[in-house]
């Protein structure tokens, strides 16, 4: 048995708690990951799971194997970075996070390109708008837009997020356009149920405003929103790296646009400078580099 192998197969089945989402996540067959699964228990001598019909959770020797083959998963890809900053390759896999708009709309490609660079890396992406543990989901780099980025973590900025109301010509054919932000209330509004859900920020010069608007459709992702509103379905607030291929061609307009919401930054976040591998380090460059000036 590929003790290691087994070790990372058992570490995935623990995360997820799932044997068929573990072995689509590890690119094996259901019953490979059974077979380390059961080998790994053999060779230890104790059920490191519990299985039923709907879940998979750990046992006491669960969690000690857990934090076990943490410990040595996490001492094995230090050797390999070690190892491949003798000789200028980087090695070893990274674990990130990010938002599923920006990582579709810019992240994706600039892993890609990142990846051409190194061939013996390997990434590996979450996209998700839900708070992730960095540290429990062995997270390398989380990509996050805020404007108070969490106070425990290492936040190194890499572009500013600016966001515009938005709409089709289709709406705004039907149902007017809003002349200053207080007409909002009449309109249907597109809300972010994560960031701004029934509160909205403006502000033009020295001016400065907010309205409460009554939104039937939210969701907790941007893109959703977005190709709301490019259906019709209303006003929707977004960041400008998603919505101005849209503006551009023309398949949906600015709403007030004399009017500014309050910027955001786009972040990398990770837990602490002190264990940042090599491969961190040259991935962080290489996304500053990326993102210096864009003009979304």
């Amino acid at each position: 048995m590929d003790r290691l192998t087994a070790m990372r197969v058992f570490s995935e089945v623990a995360h997820s708690g799932s044997f068929s989402a573990s072995a689509d996540k590890l690119d094996m067959s259901r019953a490979m990951v059974t077979r380390y699964i059961a080998e790994l228990e053999q060779w230890l001598g104790a059920r490191l799971l519990q299985r039923t019909t709907r879940r998979v959770t750990l046992t006491d020797a669960g969690e000690n194997c857990l934090r076990r083959c943490q410990q040595m998963l996490a001492l094995m890809e230090n050797v390999e970075e070690e190892t491949a900053s003798h000789d200028g390759e980087l090695r070893g896999q990274l674990r990130l996070t990010s938002s599923m708009s920006f990582g579709h709309a810019h992240l994706a490609a600039a892993i890609s390109d990142f990846l051409a660079l190194h061939p013996q890396l390997k990434i590996d992406l979450n996209v998700s708008d839900a708070a992730v543990n960095l540290v429990e989901a062995r997270i390398d780099l989380a990509i996050r837009i805020s404007s108070e980025p969490d106070p425990m973590l290492i936040a190194r900025p890499l572009a500013r997020c600016d966001s515009v109301l938005v709409a089709s010509s289709e709406y705004l054919a039907a149902s007017g356009a809003p002349k200053d932000p207080a007409a909002l209330t009449q309109h249907r509004c597109l809300s972010y149920a994560n960031f701004g859900k029934s509160v909205w920020r403006f502000s033009r010069g020295d001016e400065a405003t907010q309205v409460g608007v009554t939104s039937r459709f939210s969701a907790n992702e941007a893109t959703v929103l977005l190709h709301a509103a490019l259906a019709g379905g209303g006003i929707a607030l977004q960041p400008t790296y998603l919505a101005n291929p849209y503006i551009q061609s023309g398949a949906l307009q600015i709403v007030l646009p004399d009017w500014q919401v309050p910027a955001m930054t786009i972040y990398a976040l990770y837990p602490s400078r002190r264990h940042l591998s090599p491969a961190v380090r040259a991935l962080l460059d290489f996304l500053v580099g990326r993102f210096a000036g864009v003009a979304w």
